[in-house]
């Protein structure tokens, strides 16, 4: 592994942040922070995570790192990584450490489902010092699971990659659970105004599977697409399964109202194989294809091919990250450094932003024992996640509202393929379409 040996420039705002977070004293520490020898552990309701001198500090992951979607969910683990060995300040492979100790990672793997969400969760739930989550990867395996899980265990869960709306609505929002990540009532609404101002779209159709993610986009989009005066076709309101193979009765169905724009906000390889099996069907020969993040990944143009080429998908806008220079110069060539090749979805940036708020979190509410040892109390820890305000992360200012939303700013990109942001497409790729909303212009 090379050694990168540089450092941002003061003047970076990434590194004003990051190295506050990951400084090797503590804001409540025995020798003269005021916290004295140990924290009052039994005024929290969750007590505290305790770690002995010399241990590691133990955060979780909870990311789909296997099968179909696995390129969505090690995307987001090395950005965690990489936060990891941000920690000293530069990308350097050897780590950094928080009041003395070192951060080590506990995999899990959500399997994209709510069941692997169960599973995972419970997992990591029954271990004492697990001190926080970054995790889940699919809004369903979050969704009423393991977002319950971890917060009836006073367990902080940030999310880098879940975008239902539903995570971070009044009466579903569990109390410590937040993300890095839109909120897919912005991004439902931006593929519409792409749609309809930029396309030139009258009509329009969507395909989603069972996924809460699938679910929740597609309908945002067809209901900013009516209220723009487009309208959904007859047959434009499609459901499948993830495991579905055979899409061509569907797409001929669909191919029957000749929409303008097919929208289909669903997982691989279901994504890849609606671009594949769609060429030749009859009605669809001027139908534009229109993904979002869930499809724009590597394995998208893997499996499609040749037939990918001219299709559209939205994502974070990755060429507007308020800290691009250092994205672009310093992030992405660690991270093809230490994986061995480009990026393969969208959201490693945004696992790079959740672990540094969590270490941020952290750094303020530790108690550091003359022995070396920490305690953190974990309400008091979720308490200063949610206090996140004006921070200058990797992805933009990311300030968190009360019902979890860290990402109230949003800039949305559509990319046209083979030119996505993608190992397989262009790294470099420039957005055919971008455009900004806040939380505030969807609600």
């Amino acid at each position: 592994m090379r050694k990168w040996g540089w450092r941002l420039l003061a003047a970076s705002a990434v590194l004003t942040m990051v190295a506050a977070a990951c400084s090797n004293s503590s804001n409540n520490n025995a020798s003269g922070g005021g916290g004295g020898n140990a924290a009052d552990c039994n005024a929290d309701q969750f007590g505290c995570v305790t770690y002995k001198s010399g241990e590691p500090i133990k955060l979780g992951t909870l990311l789909a790192i296997s099968g179909d979607t696995a390129s969505l969910g090690l995307d987001s683990q090395h950005g965690v990584a990489l936060a990891i060995d941000y920690l000293d300040g530069s990308f350097d492979g050897t780590g950094g450490q928080i009041d003395g100790h070192d951060i080590t990672l506990v995999n899990e793997d959500d399997g994209c489902s709510a069941e692997g969400g169960q599973a995972g969760a419970t997992k990591l739930a029954a271990d004492p010092q697990i001190v926080g989550v970054i995790g889940t990867s699919c809004s369903s395996a979050a969704l009423g699971v393991a977002d319950k899980i971890t917060s009836d265990k006073g367990i902080v869960m940030i999310s880098p990659s879940n975008t239902n709306p539903n995570l971070t609505a009044e009466g579903t929002h569990q109390p410590f659970y937040l993300r890095t990540a839109h909120n897919d009532k912005i991004q439902g609404a931006i593929v519409a105004d792409f749609a309809i101002q930029k396309l030139g779209a009258k009509t329009a159709a969507t395909i989603h599977d069972e996924s809460p993610y699938a679910d929740a986009l597609a309908a945002v989009f067809r209901d900013n697409f009516q209220q723009q005066g487009g309208t959904i076709v007859p047959n434009g309101d499609q459901a499948v399964q993830s495991t579905d193979t055979d899409l061509k009765p569907l797409l001929t169905s669909i191919g029957q109202d000749k929409p303008d724009v097919l929208y289909f906000p669903d997982f691989n390889p279901v994504c890849a194989l609606i671009s594949k099996q769609s060429a030749g069907v009859s009605g669809l020969e001027n139908t534009a294809l229109i993904g979002s993040d869930g499809c724009l990944a590597t394995d998208y143009l893997k499996i499609a091919g040749s037939a990918a080429d001219g299709d559209y998908a939205s994502s974070p806008d990755l060429s507007v990250f308020a800290n691009g220079d250092f994205y672009k110069n310093q992030f992405i060539p660690a991270y093809k450094d230490q994986f061995g090749g480009a990026p393969t979805s969208v959201f490693h940036a945004h696992a790079f932003d959740a672990a540094n708020i969590l270490f941020e979190a952290i750094k303020k509410v530790a108690v550091q024992g003359s022995d070396g040892s920490l305690q953190i109390p974990r309400t008091a820890l979720k308490d200063a996640v949610f206090a996140t305000s004006g921070y200058q992360g990797m992805t933009g200012t990311i300030t968190c509202v009360p019902l979890g939303d860290c990402a109230t700013d949003v800039t949305i990109a559509v990319f046209k393929a083979p030119d996505w942001p993608v190992e397989g497409g262009n790294p470099d790729a420039k957005p055919v379409f971008t455009e900004t909303k806040t939380l505030q212009d969807v609600s």
